[in-house]
């Protein structure tokens, strides 16, 4: 008895070693292609620009940062020409510079991103469920920790539609993207899961409002695109288009409309490369802008959240893989419908990053940043783990059915030795 529980606690020990170990593996590239020498700056520029020229179709501006600087930028277009001034519509990209947005208020000393943000609500309030509000604090909200299950992704109301107002939004969107039930509520623990949350970033929009009486848009330009001379980007969907905005297309390259959005602090800020440009070199460490009070730039990427038994969230950022010198490589993308497609990522500490916005190529600009983020960081980013789950599924069963195999085999073996030989 004392050797049939020895072998089941082995096999058990080596079941679980195994599992360790093609995560580890998936994690360090197991089912990824070899993205050439980290060094070679230049041949992962001219390689991701060919991919882009490849493409064909649609509107994507490229920039390459390398050491706090631009090393390379790109642009294509299938309809109006590009240039590092053309505006994009960033999708959930947004969410990055309302989290800087709403720390801003908190550097200031207007709001505490610990304390309910029922107090500082007026024009509407979190409908009551079976768990405590007073759990859902604006640190939650960044990081979809605050329990909210609305799951938003927002669709957008297509131009001569009535957009809702954002308390509306926030209490069914008429806008969400399929799969989401809309409807900004807790139902969740407060700190207990990260859920996503576009129905979180209404509700810190509507905080932002409420704290500052300042209209989101008015607020967040005078608050954060003014002092990182960001001078191009906006809210408004309109005054994109008067300033130059890319021409919009499907996921077939056809031409298309943007769209507007009740909870643009979620999903439509429109700006350019430049602007981009700016915000990302901002945020490296080092940097010294005075735009950004010390250590909020760190506190973002703070982890705040985990899945998989990794960190993924900071305060308004992803954190997508740990960074070869320390920290995080972080950042946020975007999809907004039809196929508009963002993503940005920077390693803080050694003032690396990547910025690809795009129209009519979907998946183009999340393969790109995941590509740059194996070739920085030599680990697969967290986003590219989900793809990858039916090929470690399928590893981690034909393992584990290999040392059952032999535990069985092992477990035949001790019964013949002690079955008596015959006379």
């Amino acid at each position: 008895m004392r050797n049939l529980s020895l072998l089941i606690l082995a096999a058990l020990l080596a079941m679980v070693l195994w599992a360790a170990l093609v995560f580890t593996g998936a994690r360090h590239g197991w089912w990824h292609a070899d993205p050439g020498p980290r060094e070679d700056v230049a041949s992962f520029f001219s390689t991701s620009v060919a991919a882009l020229d490849t493409a064909g179709q649609g509107a994507v501006a490229f920039v390459l940062i390398e050491k706090g600087k631009v090393f390379g930028e790109h642009y294509v277009s299938a309809g109006t020409p590009l240039s590092r001034d053309t505006l994009f519509q960033l999708a959930s990209l947004s969410k990055w510079a309302t989290a800087l947005g709403v720390l801003k208020l908190a550097a200031d000393g207007k709001l505490d991103l610990d304390a309910p943000v029922s107090r500082y609500l007026t024009r509407w309030q979190l409908p009551e469920t079976e768990y405590d509000a007073d759990g859902v604090t604006a640190r939650r909200l960044l990081s979809h920790t605050a329990g909210l299950t609305d799951g938003l992704g927002y669709m957008g109301f297509e131009k001569g539609t009535p957009v809702q107002t954002l308390e509306a939004s926030l209490t069914a969107a008429a806008d969400p993207m399929p799969g989401a039930d809309g409807r900004t509520r807790i139902g969740l623990a407060p700190g207990s899961a990260w859920s996503y949350s576009g129905g979180g970033y209404a509700l810190l929009q509507l905080l932002i409002e409420e704290t500052s009486g300042e209209a989101f848009g008015d607020y967040m330009k005078r608050v954060v695109f003014d002092p990182l001379g960001m001078s191009h980007a906006t809210f408004d969907l309109a005054a994109a288009e008067a300033a130059g905005l890319a021409p919009c297309f499907d996921a077939e390259g056809a031409p298309c409309t943007y769209r507007n959005f009740a909870a643009p602090s979620a999903a439509s800020l429109h700006a350019s490369a430049a602007d981009l440009t700016r915000f990302l070199e901002a945020q490296m460490e080092g940097a010294g802008d005075p735009a950004l009070p010390p250590g909020l730039a760190a506190d973002m990427r703070a982890p705040h959240a985990s899945q998989f038994g990794l960190p993924i969230w900071g305060l308004g950022v992803m954190l997508y893989a740990e960074a070869p010198g320390g920290g995080y490589v972080v950042g946020h993308e975007g999809m907004n419908f039809p196929a508009i497609e963002t993503t940005a990522r920077i390693d803080p500490a050694t003032g690396d990053g990547i910025l690809v916005l795009a129209t009519g190529n979907p998946g183009l600009a999340a393969t790109l940043g995941g590509e740059w983020v194996y070739w920085h960081a030599g680990q697969v980013d967290v986003r590219q783990i989900d793809s990858m789950l039916p090929a470690i599924g399928l590893t981690l069963l034909a393992g584990w059915a290999v040392i059952i195999a032999l535990a069985v085999l092992a477990l035949r073996r001790m019964r013949r030795s002690k079955t008596p030989a015959a006379s």
